[in-house]
């Protein structure tokens, strides 16, 4: 069953995360994502974009300014902050109530984001990147999304136990800067790093991969993005626009196998089905009879 947590957020009522799964929103406002780049990278696109998500049950939206797809090209600072900024105050200026997470790795891009209305921190480094990113976060009491990406990581060492020793030093990384560990929203990184079969294997093993060796908080809070992903479109031999069923099946999965955030292109048919997966697992609402 699903552990329950209670995320804080800055001016806003927290998340709380137990057995209704919540969905977060993609919103890409680059050129050259792998899957709707230059699509949303004008202010009013992603707007509407974001109202879209919304009207289909998005509970948070997920904006990012670069894109972390392989060979994707590098974006200066200031670019980055000239793409997400304009949409975060777009979205604050519309009365969006949302929490907005910034997906970035850049601690300046994060610290102006959150002081623009971004309330979470969306890492795809898991802390260990730039330094100053748990001291952003510490700063302005926000909490991290941290990714598991481990571009070193050691292939004697068994798939989960590298992950686990991984999260490990994410957790002490952010008490070190002052980030206390149930702030902290951890995301396996289908794709980031891994084999076709070690992407399955993770979301068969979603809960011990999503662990810190010793960790004495237990079970963490776990983010599955699987969304239209290679995984997906590898082994169903479907490009991209053509992903969608096979996304919502990571999501149920990735939900019955305790996953808490649900990170997706397609708000509605994932919305759905996770409604239904949780009614299979602890039954529908009692005033529907």
């Amino acid at each position: 069953m699903h552990s329950s947590h209670t995320i804080t957020l800055p001016g806003r009522s927290p998340l709380q995360l137990g057995r209704t799964a919540l969905v977060m929103g993609i919103l890409n406002v680059t050129p050259d994502s792998f899957s709707d780049g230059g699509r949303h990278n004008l202010v009013e696109h992603a707007l509407a974009h974001a109202r879209q998500m919304l009207e289909e049950g998005a509970d948070i939206i997920d904006i990012g300014g670069e894109s972390t797809r392989p060979g994707a090209e590098p974006v200066h600072v200031q670019e980055e902050l000239d793409r997400v900024l304009p949409v975060i105050d777009a979205l604050i200026a519309e009365g969006i109530a949302a929490p907005i997470s910034i997906d970035t790795f850049k601690p300046l891009v994060a610290d102006q984001a959150i002081q623009a209305g971004a309330c979470i921190i969306n890492d795809v480094h898991g802390l260990q990147g730039a330094p100053e990113m748990a001291e952003v976060a510490a700063l302005y009491g926000v909490p991290v999304i941290a990714m598991h990406w481990d571009k070193a990581r050691d292939p004697g060492v068994p798939l989960l136990d590298a992950m686990q020793r991984y999260f490990a030093t994410t957790i002490d990384k952010a008490r070190q800067a002052g980030i206390d560990p149930g702030q902290l929203i951890l995301d396996p990184g289908f794709g980031f790093g891994k084999t076709l079969a070690e992407n399955y294997f993770i979301l068969q093993n979603l809960r011990a991969a999503c662990m810190s060796s010793g960790n004495p908080l237990g079970s963490m809070p776990i983010v599955v993005g699987a969304s239209r992903k290679s995984m997906i479109g590898k082994l169903l031999d479907a490009p991209v626009e053509d992903r969608l069923a096979g996304t919502v099946a990571t999501s149920v999965l990735g939900y019955v196998q305790g996953g808490h955030i649900f990170r997706v292109h397609d708000v509605r048919a994932n919305r759905d089905a996770l409604r239904v997966a949780e009614a299979t697992l602890y039954g529908p609402p009692a005033a529907l009879g």
